[in-house]
């Protein structure tokens, strides 16, 4: 094939997700995989049975409408209002893609231009970095350092530059669980509307906040017409498999997005958007359960990796629990998950493949907590042989 390499210098050097690498490892050994973020219990069994019935009765097994089935639309703009006080017109402001992934990659390849700096806080989800680059953009870290991993706003400050077109804003944050403060929320809000700057805003974990409430920055002064705001069902849902997501936004913002997203998937998960429709309205009972089922997950899982020598940093929202390993005489966190499935079974996610700056991360690894039980128990005895 000649000297050029097959793959474009946007994609070098980011190769196999770390999640498929761990899972692999998982499976090959038998491990507990505490790796990758999906729960080992399937979410309420009505929300099943309606996606069962939308297929057998042929609701959504051809193709549904580019932005998604109407009921969908309508139940997202639902939501918005009840959780927060956040009016969308479900026809022109909001946009149902095939999981949060997609809704990040149509928006940064919609809205950024080669060139254009995108600031992100670090340690960033690794699909953040891969879009970017194909959007011929630059990423630009704001790192978040233990141990209480929260956004420094005067180096956010320095950090805009006349090429900075976008801030992207994870919180919940994964993989640190920090959530941001009504108070961080608003300094955020005012840098981007000095220097007339869009925000992206992954909002997947909202619902799995522990106690302070999650604060969408799309409410604030200013920033409606500037924020893409997006979440998805699996999270909240515990349907990760069904990958329904979706964009709230102006008008143009939801415009400008569903151009990129109808190249890419055009459409997905019919039958499933009906059922997600339906869980959205489910109670506030359920939404109260899952965050104090999850509550004492985390606590039984910090509490265990406490007494295996980690250093914990417990988490405010999302379902992973970040650690540092030095304390156990460790200090690669990437050669110590690689090592640690046959050293005691478990599989866990280095924290350095989320950091540009790799030194920051390096010996941070994370845990997910949303598993039964018994394998929380399971893990965190074997876990005691280190």
């Amino acid at each position: 094939m000649g000297a050029r390499p097959l793959l474009n210098r946007r994609l070098a050097g980011l190769g196999t997700t770390i999640f498929a690498e761990m899972s692999a490892l998982a499976a090959a050994t038998g491990s507990i995989n505490l790796g990758q973020g999906f729960p080992d219990t399937d979410g309420p069994r009505e929300i099943a049975e309606a996606a069962a019935e939308a297929v057998l009765t042929g609701r959504g097994n051809q193709y549904p409408p580019g932005p998604g089935i109407p009921g969908l639309r309508t139940a997202i703009a639902e939501h918005q209002q009840r959780f927060y006080g956040l009016a969308y017109d479900p026809d022109s402001e909001v946009l149902v893609t095939a999981g949060a992934t997609e809704a990040i990659a149509a928006a940064l390849l919609a809205l950024l231009e080669p060139g254009d700096e995108v600031i992100a806080f670090e340690p960033f989800y690794d699909s953040y970095a891969a879009c970017i680059a194909m959007a011929g953009a630059v990423r630009v870290p704001l790192t978040l350092r233990q141990p209480s991993f929260r956004p420094d706003l005067d180096e956010l400050r320095s950090l805009i530059t006349p090429r900075t077109r976008l801030l992207l804003i994870n919180t919940p944050h994964n993989p640190t669980g920090t959530v941001l403060t009504p108070a961080e929320l608003a300094a955020i809000a005012e840098l981007a509307v000095e220097h007339d700057l869009l925000v992206i805003t992954d909002e997947v974990y909202e619902h799995l906040v522990f106690a302070t409430g999650h604060h969408p920055i799309a409410g604030l002064p200013g920033m409606r017409e500037r924020t893409v705001a997006i979440s998805s069902a699996g999270k909240t849902f515990s349907f990760t498999g069904w990958k329904v997501g979706w964009v709230t936004a102006s008008a143009p913002l939801v415009s400008a997005v569903r151009t990129a997203k109808q190249y890419l998937t055009y459409v997905s998960a019919g039958p499933f958007q009906y059922a997600v429709a339906e869980a959205l309205h489910l109670p506030d009972g359920y939404f109260d359960a899952l965050r104090a089922d999850l509550l004492r997950k985390r606590d039984l899982l910090a509490d265990g990796l406490s007494a295996a020598g980690f250093q914990v940093f417990s988490p405010e929202g999302t379902y992973f629990i970040t650690t540092d390993i030095t304390p156990l005489g460790e200090k690669d966190g990437l050669e110590f998950c690689r090592s640690l499935p046959e050293r005691c079974g478990v599989v866990a996610i280095p924290n350095v493949v989320f950091y540009d700056n790799t030194e920051a991360g390096r010996s941070l690894v994370r845990f997910t907590f949303c598993k039964r039980d018994e394998v929380l128990r399971e893990a965190v005895e074997r876990l005691g042989r280190l």
